[in-house]
């Protein structure tokens, strides 16, 4: 079983070099089928004006654990007319209660708060918030209104979207987390840059190019 969740993360070795070295000179081009590819089926963006930058993760998944620290520094840079979601995948159905558990801390305004103290629930102090045993007095633990987070997780509204995460992920045929899309079309992931650093250059890459291609859509005044 260990060995199925781990060929479902990105299978690379994060780097630790430091994030944002001082450099030289710019960072290479992006390359098509290298550093990112082109999905074949180019999905509807939910951020309007801005570029979104989907990230498909999982709670459980040691790659997506050992990424947050380097992607939380990234999203300080995002520029203005960037916009990240985040997405928990679920290619099974015990992927389902990390899924609405993110769900219901976003939906209780906690992700900010408690996101990398789930991560690190999960990911070092080994503690199974999937069981609703253990989650319940966990939740209560960090301050959270126990009543309000359960009826909120066991809500049609949460199933309904975990599961509509879920779908997306399918839609844009992603195998495996963490994994981004940039403005429904561009999927790159750290299994493809190999290297922290060189994934956050491609982010920033693909957002500069999807920049180009709205404004080039947008009809003449």
């Amino acid at each position: 079983m260990f060995a199925r969740t781990l060929a479902l993360c990105a299978a690379a070795v994060l780097s630790v070099s430091v994030l944002f070295q001082p450099a030289l000179a710019a960072p290479d081009a992006v390359f098509e089928g290298h550093d990112y590819v082109t999905v074949k089926a180019p999905q509807p963006v939910a951020t309007g004006n801005k570029i979104e930058v989907l990230e498909f993760f999982w709670y459980r998944c040691p790659h997506c654990f050992q990424l947050e620290p380097s992607l939380h520094t990234w999203l300080k840079t995002l520029p203005k007319d960037a916009q990240v979601r985040r997405v928990p995948a679920v290619f099974r159905d015990d992927w389902m209660p990390a899924a609405k558990l993110f769900y219901t801390l976003e939906q209780m305004g906690q992700i900010a708060r408690l996101n990398s103290k789930v991560f690190d629930a999960y990911n070092i102090e080994q503690i199974n918030l999937d069981d609703p045993a253990v989650l319940g007095p966990w939740i209560a633990k960090q301050g959270v209104d126990r009543k309000k987070f359960e009826a909120i997780y066991k809500s049609f509204s949460t199933q309904s979207k975990a599961m509509q995460g879920g779908r997306l992920a399918t839609a844009y045929g992603i195998s495996g987390v963490p994994t981004f899309i940039v403005d429904g079309k561009y999927l790159t992931a750290q299994s493809m840059t190999q290297t922290e650093t060189r994934l956050y250059e491609v982010l920033n890459q693909l957002i500069v190019k999807a920049r180009a291609e709205r404004r080039s859509k947008k009809p003449a005044k």
